[in-house]
């Protein structure tokens, strides 16, 4: 009969690609929703480049949609309605994208990261990065001047290049959308975790490690993020309850990581700990640096 030491190390390559860190999306939804405090940080910024981005959604699905479903025909028969669909949604993401980055509004979703730390706990750890009010009467209200780069998730050309280069994998029948949604997500994971990683100092080499550890968990958690930020009229909004499931994530993980660092020997012989860190993971091949 197998020991409880073995039996989890037995399990680790199933849980290692089966992961509820696809939850977190979800899970940011409802808690961002549950705290009325975070709406003002909805409507600071993003009402109006809600508003835009619609426009520029509608005019992309009058313009282009018809043309590109036509030639979609040639190649997925009846299907082509629906992948015609997924590849203006595409388009549109990457214009608003280009939208988010000219109104800098990877500001607010600082602010909605750090505040949910705060309100969980993580005070700790934002604080050496940015002056905090701690006579506030919530944690968004506490929220002072960064005093030190903060950054939520680093605009990168790269990752939009590759999104438009992806964007053909839409013209394969059925399989070709799910895999442009998976690829595109994991290479989109572990930048929602970029302002951890900032806050707590890494380094270039720590952040690969930790990435690696993780491949399969981001990737599930990009995937449900950019199909969040693909659904029309919303994918503003959903940018910043994504922000907010990103940092419950960081919750769980840290306090993960607190067990871990109290009672190595049990956790260890649980094959919880040891070689995987934090999260009991076997590290992952991983051969891209996407911070």
């Amino acid at each position: 009969m197998p020991t409880t030491a073995t039996t989890p190390r037995a399990l680790q390559p199933i849980r290692n690609v089966v992961s509820s860190s696809w939850l977190y999306p979800f899970k940011g939804i409802y808690y961002f929703l549950a705290h009325r405090e975070f709406y003002p940080l909805f409507g600071r910024r993003l009402i109006p480049l809600t508003i835009t981005s619609i426009v520029i959604l509608t005019l992309l699905f009058i313009f282009t949609y018809l043309p590109q479903a036509a030639f979609l025909l040639i190649f997925h028969g009846p299907t082509a309605w629906v992948s015609a669909v997924f590849l203006v949604l595409g388009e549109g993401q990457v214009a608003i994208a280009l939208l988010f980055e000219a109104f800098m509004v990877d500001e607010t979703l600082v602010d909605v990261f750090d505040a949910t730390l705060i309100r969980e706990g993580l005070e700790s750890l934002v604080s050496p990065s940015r002056i905090l009010h701690q006579d506030a009467p919530t944690a968004v209200k506490s929220l002072g001047k960064p005093t030190s780069s903060a950054i939520y998730s680093p605009f990168s050309f790269r990752q939009i290049l590759e999104f438009i280069l992806f964007l053909p994998l839409n013209l394969i029948p059925v399989v070709g959308t799910p895999f442009f949604l998976v690829i595109t997500g994991a290479r989109a994971g572990p930048f929602h975790h970029y302002r951890w990683f900032q806050l707590r100092g890494l380094t270039k080499k720590e952040k690969k490690n930790e990435i690696r550890r993780r491949k399969w968990k981001y990737t599930w958690f990009g995937t449900v993020a950019l199909l969040l930020q693909l659904v029309p009229v919303l994918s503003m909004f959903f940018l910043l309850t994504t922000a907010c499931g990103s940092a419950l994530w960081v919750v769980k993980l840290e306090e993960q990581k607190m067990l871990v660092e109290e009672a190595p020997v049990r956790v260890v012989e649980d094959g919880v700990g040891g070689e995987g860190g934090e999260d009991g993971e076997v590290p992952p091949p991983y051969s891209d640096d996407p911070i």
